[in-house]
């Protein structure tokens, strides 16, 4: 059986690049912004526990 060459469709597989590029980055941004969430909550946990509130 010989295989026959298909007709390229650019356009279409253009955006099934760029769709998956958009879901990628948009997962790393909001891996991202978890872990700023979560370094800022630690960030807070640890300033009260070393300087005491002034009286």
């Amino acid at each position: 059986m010989v295989l026959m060459a298909r007709k390229p469709n650019y356009n279409f597989e253009r955006q099934e690049r760029d769709r998956r590029k958009a879901s990628k980055k948009a997962a790393k941004m909001a891996a991202k912004a978890e872990k700023l969430e979560n370094t800022k909550e630690q960030g807070d946990d640890s300033a009260d526990e070393v300087a005491p509130e002034p009286e």
